[in-house]
């Protein structure tokens, strides 16, 4: 047998794509050589030029689409192959919903270990957005300077710190481009300089916007490497003309950290919090012909029922950062948890109570649980301000709080949700929730891979899938949000 030809950093060749990676990269092979190629989409027919050569396969770089796929599209950012933010932006969006849900129901049947059969007998066609642009109610950009030293913002370049000079990202709000336009006008009439991560001087890190899509207010906080900003009443005289202003602080961050937001927060101007208000909706499916999904003939209706939870935002809250699909998400989680009025409800890793207050109207009694003090105050704040009482909360680890609560005091659960980070759920804190038998378990996940792991866990200690769905709440990028039923084996 003739043994293929070996391939080489700097090699040019022509390939096909046939497949897309986890991280949104094209996949081809060449010669039976696989190739990873940023920025290809599948049914791309492209020149790449070998970056890294490994014995089975290489990473590329794109140099042409020779003839493009018939998914290909435009993408709105000028940006996009160069910013880190989005990795599949040159995908038609509906090809960008079969990726994902392809992504998650590959995850469950390879690293969770369930039958392919039993997968596509429970997953659900994934929930897309009507509008996958302009959707991102928060962001945080960098301040630096270009080569002539004029101070820009933007984002990073993917795997980089260098910054993409652009004040208009698509997937986030108008408004934010009036803000930036503003704070750069401001550094350069008052010679304001950006902070320099190198060498820690400069003022400016960052700048944080948030936005109330249902109330309309504006958030601006500024992360600066100092105490105060000079002639801040100028900055703060051109915020307060943009509609929506509600209010305007400092972020004090003078370590040599990654970490964006510093520890204290100072309001200049306005309110120390925004306020958004997330509806609920009624879930109806039906069964409907759809021979594109994988996952079944299920088609879903979300119809508003009137129902709202308003949350008071501060620079620091964690809330979600696309308010229109997390509304779905979270009724979809509701739907999942099937309360009746008489249940017990513990909710791990509950931030400032977004889910806690979804399902403390139809529960009994609801537990929230999470590690970030400020976040259990801000859940209080907001369980108080939506009048609901029957909603505690708890500082502390999952893994600490759920056994001590359980063995020590007897709280048990009917139903236990949990949201976990990118990492997953701890292995003490599913024990527990073995332990605890709840009836059924909402498991909420931004990432299918630790999902996956977590699900053959929790099965192999007595309970069984019934449903999963996929939710879009990143358009544009590779990332996508699940949320799973499991019912305890009886």
């Amino acid at each position: 047998m003739q043994e293929n030809r070996k391939f080489q950093k700097d090699d040019t060749l022509e390939v096909t794509i046939e497949d897309i990676g986890h991280d949104g990269e094209g996949i081809g092979k060449v010669e039976g050589y696989t190739l990873f190629v940023k920025d290809a989409v599948i049914g791309d027919t492209v020149q790449v030029k070998i970056m890294r050569a490994k014995k089975a396969y290489a990473y590329a770089r794109l140099e042409k689409v020779v003839t493009p796929s018939p998914f290909r599209v435009q993408p709105q950012c000028a940006y996009a192959r160069q910013c880190g933010g989005c990795q599949i932006q040159a995908l038609s969006y509906e090809q960008q919903l079969r990726f994902k849900e392809k992504k998650v129901r590959n995850n469950l049947i390879r690293l969770g270990g369930f039958e392919e059969a039993f997968i596509n007998q429970v997953m659900e066609p994934i929930v897309g957005m009507e509008e996958p642009y302009r959707y991102r109610n928060k962001a945080q950009f960098p301040f630096g300077t270009d080569r002539e030293g004029n101070c820009i913002t933007g984002f990073y370049a993917g795997r980089t710190h260098s910054i993409i000079s652009n004040t208009n990202c698509v997937l986030g709000v108008e408004e934010n481009e009036e803000v930036l336009n503003c704070v750069l006008s401001y550094m350069k009439e008052n010679h304001v300089s950006a902070y320099d991560e190198k060498i820690h001087k400069g003022l400016i890190r960052h700048v944080l916007i948030r936005k109330g899509f249902q109330s309309g207010q504006l958030m601006v906080c500024v992360v600066i490497n100092g105490k105060s900003l000079p002639k801040q009443e100028k900055l703060i005289d051109d915020l307060i003309k943009i509609k929506g202003m509600t209010s305007i602080s400092i972020s004090i961050n003078m370590e040599q950290t990654n970490v964006i937001m510093g520890k204290e927060v100072r309001t200049l101007w306005g309110s120390e919090t925004i306020t958004d208000t997330l509806q609920r909706y009624e879930v109806v499916s039906r069964k409907e012909k759809d021979t594109e999904s994988a996952c079944g003939e299920v088609k879903t209706e979300f119809t508003a029922t009137g129902e709202s939870v308003t949350f008071c935002i501060s620079p620091l809250s964690f809330y979600q950062v696309n308010p229109v699909q997390t509304e779905k998400l979270y009724s979809l989680a509701l739907d999942y948890a099937g309360l009746t009025g008489t249940e017990t409800v513990w909710d791990l890793y509950c931030g400032i109570g977004t889910i806690s207050l979804f399902l403390a109207g139809h529960a009994a009694q609801v537990y929230g649980v999470e590690i970030i003090p400020q976040a259990i105050e801000d859940a209080r704040k907001n369980a108080k301000l939506n009048h609901i009482e029957n909603a505690q909360f708890f500082v502390g680890k999952a893994e600490e709080v759920l056994p001590r609560e359980y063995e020590k005091n007897g709280i048990y659960a009917d139903v236990i949700v949990v949201d976990p980070p990118r990492k997953g759920c701890d292995e003490k804190c599913l024990g527990t929730m073995l332990k605890m038998r709840p009836e059924r378990i909402v498991y909420v996940s931004c990432d299918s891979a630790t999902l996956a792991r977590d699900l053959k866990f929790l099965c192999e200690g007595g309970y069984e899938i019934k449903r999963v769905r996929a939710v879009d709440q990143f358009a544009q990028t590779v990332h996508v949000e699940t949320v799973c039923l499991l019912s305890r084996n009886k």
